[in-house]
């Protein structure tokens, strides 16, 4: 049925996911750092912050991914041939994985904020009464209760994300859906492979919803809900 094409199309899920898992990597962290200073940070901070979230949310993906691939190789470049290095590549795989980490970084930012603003501010203020630094309020009072409150919004993150990798295909990564895109023009058969990654999403979506639904039940343990006795 797939003609010896799926053992091809599995091999580029592998790059699928780790386009992904990186991504969210990077987004994390610049949602950490992007949330920390909309909440702790001084005005310049707050407004850079805001800038960077409101900005990169209103734009497509696409449009961000273009814009990183080729202005990259642009701008690198110009500074190549300044200092005479010859002709630079921008590898598809960093620049797919830094444009979506930073495009979600803009999301997980918001994500955060909203869970750094949920754990009660008599909490963080009592570990410093009991002579805490500020690296342990963060790490032991406010980080596990902000991952609570972020588990739902990263879940939703995640595969939204997952979905955007597809995007990376466009640059030339070889990805899950750039080989069904080889697999149909080789045997002019596209809805049989694209329906096939369409079943391999799906697969892939349900246990990521499965396993964060794990992660949020772990996170919440011992934690009584609003209509428990």
């Amino acid at each position: 049925m797939f003609q010896g094409y799926l053992p091809m199309i599995l091999e580029g899920l592998s790059v699928t996911l780790s386009v992904a898992s990186v991504s969210l990597a990077i987004a994390c962290v610049i949602g950490l750092i992007g949330a920390s200073a909309k909440v702790y940070g001084g005005k310049a901070a707050r407004l850079s912050a805001a800038a960077y979230t409101t900005t990169v949310r209103a734009l497509p993906d696409l449009l961000v991914m273009l814009v990183v691939f080729y202005g990259g190789q642009i701008l690198l470049n110009s500074i190549s041939e300044t200092h005479g290095w010859g002709y630079l590549d921008v590898d598809p795989y960093i620049a797919g994985v830094s444009t979506i980490g930073f495009v979600f970084g803009a999301y997980l930012t918001e994500t955060f904020r909203g869970a750094i603003l949920s754990v009660p501010a008599g909490q963080i203020e009592a570990g410093f009464a009991y002579g805490l630094s500020r690296f342990q309020v963060a790490f032991y009072i406010l980080l596990p209760q902000m991952i609570r409150h972020a588990v739902p919004g990263l879940t939703n993150t995640w595969l939204v994300m997952l979905k955007a990798t597809a995007l990376v295909s466009i640059i030339g990564l070889d990805d899950m859906v750039h080989r069904a895109g080889l697999a149909s023009a080789a045997t002019r058969e596209p809805f049989t492979f694209y329906a096939l990654i369409g079943l391999i999403y799906l697969a892939v979506t349900t246990c990521s919803v499965l396993l964060f639904g794990a992660l949020e039940k772990a996170s919440s343990r011992g934690v009584r809900s609003g209509g428990a006795a």
